[in-house]
């Protein structure tokens, strides 16, 4: 499967880079990650919630264990009021489980960085390169090149762009073709609007609440969350904007304190209040951008993840839509590369990868995008009929239905690389539509 010559370029080291890292070496494409922080797997972030259908792209690595040791499964989950009333107590999560062979799993992001990152092979490890700021992209006939702000530079085929929400590759991108062809309809440089913010904080779990717990506190235009972990559990605080935003805000410690202190008596689990286990040290602060780019490539350049779709994180969606770009992307990349003469697909072929990508893309990150968002106001009942709709319709024998008969016909159809051979991690009553292939055979 190698092609010599054939070199891709990935731009950011989070999860969905680290993710195509593996994908890049297991279909023997040559490439290097670059990364602008001093560190591969940082120490900050939240958390993540994994979906099965992304644990079976990630158990293709041969990670399937270390990441079942750092994570737990999603058990249950219960619904307050901000006065502390519970209205909702349920343990149909499990409905996933007996579908698909696995519920969502809770992460460190820290914990999973560094899990993606140590399982890399060396010779794999030594391409993700730190320190690495990427400040131009310059695209000739045959080749791109990368500069950084260190003044070092890097040639390859193709950039993937996983640098996230802000991304640089997806400025360049829109830079390069509006000098192409300046009539052109494109994405706006700032594509994203922001309706809510959130404040996200970690701590110990607590020993009197179990892990695998979930918990959201609903109030008008403002909402809570707790996710209990094996060893750690997150909050998240959520407000709408006063007005829609498109403005990135940089929140300071005061802010942050601040911001945190108007939900201090808010029930966060059970009895557990917001002031009992806020903690501001490990404290990050954001609005929360929402957008689809109608553009997910031009030329050489092809973006994966936050970087061309942005999502709320109640519902958890985000790095799962951005772990399936990922299989997506390199599963035509692979069929590019292996149809092409000498293994070095030009341009055009290139353009003919990212459309097919973009093309298996846009109905799933459609929908689980306005899943999202419908669930951020469900939360906040952002209206009389999501107030109605997430107190009173949305009961235990209504989310059965859902998982049972709706959501579980979206995750079936799920993507993993298809060029690579293995295992079945996970089995349920309803089988994949696209099965991992099996070692002989």
């Amino acid at each position: 499967m190698g092609a010599l010559g054939f070199k891709v370029i990935v731009v950011g080291s989070g999860p969905a880079g680290l993710v195509a890292a593996h994908a890049l070496h297991l279909a023997g494409l040559d490439f290097v990650v670059l990364e602008r922080r001093p560190q591969v797997a940082e120490l900050a972030g939240a958390s993540l919630v994994i979906d099965p259908p992304s644990m079976r792209v990630l158990s293709q690595f041969g990670l399937l264990d270390k990441l079942t040791e750092h994570s737990c499964e999603v058990t249950r989950s219960q619904s307050l009021t901000k006065d502390g009333y519970m209205f909702k107590d349920t343990d149909q999560i499990k409905v996933v489980k007996k579908c698909h062979g696995s519920g969502p799993l809770i992460f460190h992001r820290p914990d999973l960085l560094k899990v993606l990152y140590e399982g890399l092979p060396a010779d794999a490890k030594e391409k993700v390169l730190p320190n690495k700021q990427v400040v131009f992209i310059d695209e000739a006939q045959h080749s791109v090149t990368v500069t950084c702000v260190d003044g070092s530079t890097y040639t390859g085929s193709m950039v993937i762009g996983a640098d996230g929400v802000h991304s640089m590759v997806r400025r360049h991108m829109r830079w390069a073709a509006l000098r192409r062809n300046p009539g052109a309809e494109w994405d706006d440089e700032f594509p994203f609007e922001a309706q809510y913010r959130a404040l996200w904080c970690t701590m110990p779990r607590q020993a009197t609440i179990p892990p695998g717990e979930v918990a959201e506190t609903q109030h008008q235009g403002r909402s809570a969350m707790f996710l209990a972990g094996k060893e750690r559990s997150w909050m998240f605080l959520y407000e709408k904007l006063p007005k829609p935003t498109k403005e990135r805000v940089r929140y300071s410690t005061e802010e942050k304190q601040a911001y945190a202190n108007t939900f201090a008596e808010w029930p966060i689990w059970g009895t557990v209040k917001v002031k009992d286990i806020f903690e501001p040290s490990t404290a990050g602060m954001a609005n929360l951008e929402e957008g689809i780019l109608k553009h997910f490539s031009h030329g050489r350049i092809v973006l994966v993840g936050d970087a061309c779709h942005k999502f709320t994180p109640n519902a958890g969606l985000g790095l799962n839509n951005g772990i399936q770009d990922v299989a997506a992307l390199c599963n035509n990349i692979n069929a590019a590369v292996t149809d092409a003469e000498c293994g070095r697909p030009n341009v055009e072929a290139l353009g003919k990868a990212f459309h097919r990508y973009h093309e298996q893309r846009g109905m799933a990150v459609s929908e689980d995008f306005s899943h999202s968002a419908m669930t951020t106001r469900l939360h906040a009942w952002a209206n009389t009929w999501y107030y109605l709709f997430g107190r009173f319709f949305l009961r235990p024998v209504t989310e059965w239905f859902i998982i049972r008969f709706v959501a579980s016909q979206r995750i079936r159809k799920a993507l993993v690389l298809d060029y690579v051979r293995g295992e079945e991690p996970y089995i349920g009553t309803h089988a994949w539509i696209h099965p991992i292939k099996p070692l002989k055979g």
